[in-house]
């Protein structure tokens, strides 16, 4: 097997994506224009919550990104876990059928 780690990891990833979904959800909204405050004001505080939501969406994208490549490499190694099993599952069924065989044929040998 590959990474039995992918597992664990792969739960720390799901964690982190909803902390920062719901960092990026309590981030204030950006607050409305107070007329009372010079323009360029009020586009510096708009400024300020872009950039901290584009960070937060870059870090959701960055995880997202991970989680994937690590349900690829899971699915991945289920996959090759299943081909094994239908491998030993075809060999364990045809000794079965070779051990049937070979009893009939004492049996059949056995009663002449």
């Amino acid at each position: 097997m590959k990474d039995i780690d992918t597992g664990t990891g792969i739960y720390d990833l799901r964690d982190q994506i909803k902390k920062i979904q719901l960092e990026l959800d309590e981030l204030d909204s950006p607050t409305s224009v107070l007329p009372e405050i010079i323009n360029s004001t009020n586009v510096i505080r708009l400024n300020q919550y872009f950039l901290k939501s584009d960070k937060k969406k870059s870090d959701l994208i960055l995880l997202y990104d991970k989680y994937s490549k690590s349900m690829d490499l899971l699915l991945s190694t289920i996959f090759e876990i299943q081909k094994d099993l239908q491998d030993i599952l075809k060999e364990q069924s045809s000794m079965i059928k070779s051990k049937s065989k070979s009893k009939s044929k004492s049996k059949s040998k056995s009663k002449k």
